[in-house]
């Protein structure tokens, strides 16, 4: 049994819960504690994935990141190469798809905080920006490990968005979830059945994780 598909889906996870956990900070800070009229709108704008069905976002990206689309003609501009078909471009799509998973529990995490503490940190000469660094990052820890696990989860089970901008090149965009969907279409159920198991565990330890960090955070 092949279990390269296996690997590319942990480089990928990997890559999308490291980029996120970036990026999803300040946009959850930004929703927590901004005054911005309009902030409801982008809030769901970034909730969208959560609510369209991943084919329709796989659709919209391989327009957008196809030789023609504003994405892929700044990436090829940029570095002279494509993005479908490629890692980069399933790494793309998989950090846009689970940007709600990573936003909803720092975002939560941020809310939690007691703000007092942040007004003894602007009393005592802070910026916000500091005061996010020194306050609000160290006090969201659990929040902020729970929402680098949920995006490694769902990266982990991506399908459809990955299958629209990546096909199922070996080594390179095949991941476990379309291996095990082309082993059932050859009736390869034993093969299915082996890199279906080997979820299991990964899961499992993980959402255990999760639990711990709840009950810890209580």
């Amino acid at each position: 049994m092949d279990f390269l598909p296996l690997f590319v889906s942990l480089k990928l996870a990997l890559v999308t819960t490291l980029v996120l956990v970036v990026v999803a900070a300040p946009l959850a800070y930004f929703i927590a504690f901004s005054s911005l009229r309009g902030k409801t709108f982008i809030e769901a704008l970034i909730s969208l994935p959560t609510a369209l069905p991943p084919t329709v976002i796989g659709f919209y990206l391989l327009i957008a990141m196809g030789p023609h689309g504003f994405i892929g003609r700044a990436w090829g501009a940029l570095t002279d190469a494509h993005l479908l078909f490629t890692f980069t471009g399933i790494a793309f799509a998989s950090a846009l798809f689970s940007l709600p998973y990573a936003v909803q529990p720092m975002k939560a995490a941020f809310q939690r905080i007691d703000r007092r503490l942040l007004e003894n940190a602007y009393v005592l000469g802070l910026s916000k920006s500091a005061a996010f660094f020194r306050v609000i990052l160290p006090n969201s820890r659990a929040g902020i490990a729970a929402s680098a696990i949920l995006v490694f989860l769902h990266s982990m089970g991506a399908f459809g968005v990955l299958i629209m901008v990546g096909g199922s090149v070996p080594g390179e965009t095949k991941v476990a979830s379309i291996a095990i969907y082309e082993a059932v279409e050859a009736m390869d159920y034993r093969g299915a059945g082996m890199l279906s198991l080997a979820y299991i565990p990964v899961s499992y330890a993980f959402l255990l994780l999760i639990n711990r960090l709840n009950r810890g955070e209580r």
